[in-house]
């Protein structure tokens, strides 16, 4: 009998820790996604800055509005925003640009795509954890709803338009 009450202790003791490390990952996890969330929205917010740049090169054109209102978006809305501006900035007329505002561009641009990939990898680490059959039951993560991908167009050639 003393036998089955010590098997069932270690096995409790063995469940809780269990839970214990999976709902630590789990919190790791979410504080990587919104550092890589803000990584991504600062990356996003220096490719309006060039956007704006080049606006001042072009005369009349809308991606002065279009880089503001992507950087004025809220979060559910900015990846339309961030398309739109993609696909106005394929629309405009390249060969006007000083070479040092199509380098940066250029630039800000890669790294826009660097910081996407890292925070989709890490919502899709987190998603991967909490999605658990055994981790949802037990409510590890809270009630929070999971992370979402942040998908957008990377580099918008202007033959492919919107």
């Amino acid at each position: 009998m003393a036998t089955w009450i010590v098997l069932g202790v270690v096995a409790v003791l063995l469940a809780a820790g269990w839970a214990y490390h999976t709902a630590n990952r789990l919190d790791r996890l979410n504080v990587r996604v919104d550092l890589a969330r803000q990584s991504l929205y600062a990356s996003l917010d220096r490719r309006a800055v060039v956007v704006r740049a080049i606006a001042a090169e072009l005369p009349g054109s809308e991606l002065a509005a279009l880089a503001d209102r992507a950087e004025r978006a809220a979060p559910e809305a900015r990846e339309d925003a961030e398309n739109a501006l993609s696909s106005a900035l394929a629309r405009a007329d390249a060969s006007g640009r000083s070479p040092a505002l199509v380098i940066e561009l250029a630039d800000a641009e890669t790294r826009v795509m660097m910081a996407r990939r890292f925070y989709n990898d890490a919502v899709r680490d987190t998603r991967a954890l909490a999605e658990r059959r055994l981790v949802r039951w037990l409510r590890l993560g809270g009630r929070a709803s999971p992370p979402t991908y942040f998908e957008i167009i990377e580099r918008v050639s202007p033959g492919r338009g919107e």
